[in-house]
């Protein structure tokens, strides 16, 4: 009779020594070759951020209809006011597909255009470093320094004309 909860084990088991076998013999070949260990690429590690969840918690926080926190505090933390941040989004969630929300393989949404955009203006506002988005945000660090690319990039091809020209005498005027 097969079973095959101990033909799994018996297979791990199998496998570490292989395994095991195959790293002493790639250690004695670079003490021997005298290789560079850094120049190794260490695998990718996945982890679970949960952006679904992350998108819904920054939703209710922000964005709801009645919202946990007020227009005063979202201008106090993301220093812009909402219904600019929502112009600003809803101009790059038109116009570049890179902000729109898609459906990866395996049936997860992906980031969502709030999560973007708050990270990049968390960033720019308080001048954090990228790693420090993922706690709250639920996006991570080379994901967040490509949407800051994205974003600036964007944000200025969107609004030069209108918001990044040389102020003229009227503008000066009412900033004065």
């Amino acid at each position: 009779m097969f079973n095959e909860a101990l033909y799994g084990k018996r297979r791990r088991q199998d496998n570490t020594i292989i395994d095991n076998w195959i790293d002493e013999c790639l250690l004695e070949d670079s003490e021997e070759e005298d290789i560079d260990r850094n120049s190794i690429p260490t695998p990718h590690i996945w982890i679970n951020r949960d952006r679904e969840a992350g998108h819904d918690h920054l939703f209710q926080d922000y964005f709801a209809d009645e919202p946990v926190y007020n227009a005063d505090i979202f201008l106090r933390r993301f220093r812009i006011r909402r219904h600019v941040f929502l112009q600003i989004v809803d101009a790059l969630l038109n116009i570049y597909p890179y902000f729109q929300q898609r459906v990866d393989a395996t049936g997860r949404r992906g980031l969502s255009l709030l999560q973007k955009c708050t990270a990049v203006i968390r960033m720019l506002a308080y001048g954090v470093a990228a790693d420090d988005i993922d706690d709250y945000v639920r996006i991570g660090e080379s994901t967040t320094i490509e949407c800051l690319k994205n974003f600036v990039e964007d944000v200025i091809s969107v609004f030069e004309d209108k918001c990044l020209r040389k102020p003229n005498p009227n503008d000066v005027r009412r900033l004065l």
